[in-house]
């Protein structure tokens, strides 16, 4: 009996075993095919794929049961830095980052499998956007320009390569971009008067394959320097190009001892991903003297635009505008408003704004729409192609600009102070440019990007710490969640084990919502029933 008993407990035991390790233990590989056409069950690029439109395909949680959305877990980072990263998920398992710091968590149930960290004291800590993964190894960059390769299995290190110098001033806070065999990185830091780049590295060895520099080297008379790549891009298969924006010239809000249009300073790049080489560019704002760069998402969309079909490229840029642009050529199809902007006189031929000199920054001031922090920012859009609706967290607002002569031709060298802004969620027809509807987010405005799913549904957050779920079509608050800190990430959504989840950032923490196992087998019922099945 007793011989018995200890069988009973072992093979008790052992089953334990199986169910408690398949998510810790399993093969994390991620081919191209995985990239190309991510499965419902994962996330594994920064926008969950390369067109940037964050728009899921699920319909589980629906306009109907979202009011009965709740928390699954939440993980603690027990770290003072907000979680500003999109998490990726593979094989049931997430990844997601603050600098210095690396998780992976159990998708189902928030439990750590692994923690990495690095300690950089050199190097701005203002962010972090993520990690990059391809076959079984994970993609990291931190504050001191290092790009370091982790086994996602265990979280140990295979390879650290330097990217830039950080004691020149630069920092990295993005999150790498995968392209077939090319980890492409970008990096910040304006600063100081450098030239801004991109760089591409062999997944298995960390060697450079190209670098694309964004600015002429320092010092090339009557040019500029900035231009850097602050943000994760997105990539056409089909065209074989990866579409970048990048950042402003320096010195940043003195445009005197750089004459010209600045190229490729605030502007959408299109770059072939096996060559570096340019294919072409579009500036959104030529000659910048407000710090507006275009990092913003370059979101990629095939549909018709004023009855012809187009490969379009859209953007909401910093500095106020929309852009929809030909992605195949980069022409001009639309440049217009989405909020108060007073700093151009006119569109040119190329559909650039034309800066206006009485709106330049001086020693009185001069009062400019919008301000330093641009009409949007960091955070990422989204796009509805059942409602063409292009969907933004925005930032209407007003600064007054300075500049001050003392403050010389290096970094930044001026002033600008805010006088008033707000939030707003605005959906933008992408065929005429007009707000379809607007959605009040608060006075200070919210740090969260933008997710829509095929229900019919947007996600994103407030100013006062409220995870939102909208209706898509009409902007009308469906449910919300208040977490205790404002949502500085952009949320992410997956289905594990028949059950849709909503992940957002607060803070320190990482939320999972879903809706209780009940209505999630009612709602798969009856779409079930819809389909004939």
């Amino acid at each position: 009996m007793k011989l018995l008993q200890t069988a009973f407990v072992f093979a008790a035991g052992v089953l334990l075993l199986f169910f408690m390790l398949p998510h810790s233990v399993a093969a994390q590989n991620l081919e191209n095919s995985g990239l190309l056409h991510p499965s419902a069950d994962s996330w594994p690029l920064y926008h969950g794929d390369y067109s940037g439109r964050r728009h899921s395909p699920l319909t589980q949680i629906t306009p109907q049961n979202v009011g009965r959305l709740g928390v699954a877990w939440v993980f603690q980072t027990h770290q003072n830095a907000e979680i500003k990263s999109s998490p990726l998920l593979v094989d049931g398992v997430l990844y997601f980052t603050v600098p210095d710091h690396i998780w992976a968590v159990d998708a189902r149930s928030g439990h750590q499998i692994w923690h990495y960290t690095k300690p950089t004291p050199k190097g701005l800590h203002i962010g972090h956007r993520g990690v990059a993964m391809y076959k079984g190894w994970l993609y990291f960059v931190t504050p001191d320009c290092h790009l370091i390769s982790l086994d996602a299995k265990d979280g140990k290190v295979r390879w650290t390569q330097t990217i830039a110098d950080v004691n020149q001033g630069y920092w990295m806070t993005m999150a790498p971009l995968v392209i077939k065999d090319h980890v492409v990185v970008g990096v910040s830091g304006d600063f100081d008067n450098l030239t801004g780049f991109l760089r591409s590295v062999d997944p298995e060895t960390g060697a450079t394959q190209w670098q694309w520099n964004s600015t002429p080297p320092v010092g090339t008379p009557n040019s500029t320097t900035g231009g850097m790549t602050w943000m994760t891009g997105t990539y056409d298969p089909e065209l074989n190009l990866m579409y970048w924006g990048t950042g402003n010239p320096t010195p940043v809000l003195n445009g005197q001892s750089r004459p010209g249009d600045n190229e490729w300073t605030c502007s959408i790049v299109a770059i072939n991903p096996d060559t570096g080489k340019l294919v072409w560019g579009f500036q959104v704002s030529p000659h910048d003297t407000h710090d507006w760069d275009a990092a913003e998402t370059p979101v990629l969309v095939d549909g018709d635009f004023h009855g012809q079909p187009r490969k379009m490229l859209m953007q909401t840029s910093r500095n106020g505008y929309f852009f929809v642009l030909d992605r195949v050529t980069g022409k001009s199809l639309l440049t217009i408003p989405y909020g108060p902007t007073n700093w151009a006189s006119g569109i040119d031929k190329q559909g650039r704004p034309v800066p206006d000199p009485a709106k330049q920054p001086a020693p009185d001031g001069r009062l400019i729409a919008p301000d330093e922090g641009g009409l949007t920012n960091y955070r990422a859009p989204s796009f509805d192609p059942k409602t063409g609706l292009f969907i933004v967290d925005a930032h209407p607002s007003y600064s007054l600009y300075f500049a001050k002569p003392a403050d010389g031709t290096y970094g930044w060298a001026g002033a600008d102070y805010g006088l008033w802004g707000k939030g707003v969620i605005d959906a933008i027809d992408y065929q005429t440019g007009k707000i379809r509807w607007s959605h009040n987010v608060g006075e200070y405005g919210s740090g969260a990007g933008v997710l829509t799913t095929a229900s019919g549904l947007t996600f994103t957050g407030d100013g006062s710490g409220n995870v939102l779920a909208l209706e898509t079509s009409t902007g009308k608050t469906l449910w919300h969640a208040g977490t205790g800190a404002p949502m500085e990430n952009s949320p992410i959504t997956y289905e594990v084990d028949g059950r849709q989840y909503v992940m957002t950032g607060s803070g320190g923490l990482l939320f999972a919502w879903t809706l209780p196992r009940g209505a999630a087998a009612t709602q798969r019922t009856a779409s079930q029933n819809r389909n004939g099945q």
